[in-house]
């Protein structure tokens, strides 16, 4: 049964938590559960699918190459506390982390975070999603705008998850040894070929 409480009743919302939550989950079911309150994930744009199939691509074959750990897309429930389950657009997790992962979902936050944004999301993502992101451990944080591509690089120094690269071309990730990105492959309409773009970070040197 789903729990309630004085405040939920008097506003109609009734608040799930985290095991009622996963066992509602099911292949193909797309959504987070955020302070209890479950949203569902909208059908994307060819943008944000666009932009979203290049990162995956780049990011999984890079990881695979160098035996990092595992990167899941929209398929893996993180449990971050008792009111809060996400499923993150890209979610990267250590070889230790991937030990730990249970069967039907990540009992901690991955080390690595991707969201892409859209008009419906962008005050969670970059509000109880960030501040729980943040709360429960996250290293690294990349809030992606498919749309205005005014995208937004966090990382963690000490209890927070603080913002950098701004305006950089050159992105270098924190948590994932030797990745970095250029900028301008982040644009959905002009999307690089990812082969090139691996050998370029593997060369170790931007061109």
């Amino acid at each position: 049964m789903l729990t309630t409480t004085p405040a939920a009743d008097a506003t109609g919302i009734r608040l799930w938590t985290a095991e009622e939550f996963l066992e509602w989950l099911a292949p193909g079911r797309h959504a987070d559960l955020i302070d209890g309150e479950k949203f569902m994930h909208s059908p994307v744009n060819l943008r944000h699918a666009k932009l979203l199939n290049f990162l995956d691509h780049l990011l999984r074959s890079y990881i695979e190459r160098k035996k990092l750990g595992e990167l899941y897309r929209e398929v893996v429930a993180v449990r971050l506390s008792s009111r809060n389950v996400f499923l993150p657009d890209l979610a990267f997790f250590t070889n230790e982390q991937v030990a730990l992962l249970q069967p039907a979902h990540a009992p901690m936050a991955p080390t690595f975070v991707v969201e892409a944004i859209s008009p419906r999301t962008f005050d969670r993502d970059l509000g109880p999603k960030f501040a729980t992101y943040e709360e429960h451990g996250v290293q690294e944080y990349w809030v992606l705008d498919p749309e205005t591509l005014a995208h937004r690089f966090f990382r963690r120094e000490g209890e927070f998850l603080v913002e950098f690269a701004q305006g950089e071309e050159v992105i270098r990730a924190q948590t994932i040894p030797g990745f970095w990105i250029k900028r301008a492959w982040l644009n959905p309409e002009t999307p690089p070929e990812v082969a090139g773009c691996l050998d370029e970070i593997l060369r170790g040197q931007p061109r």
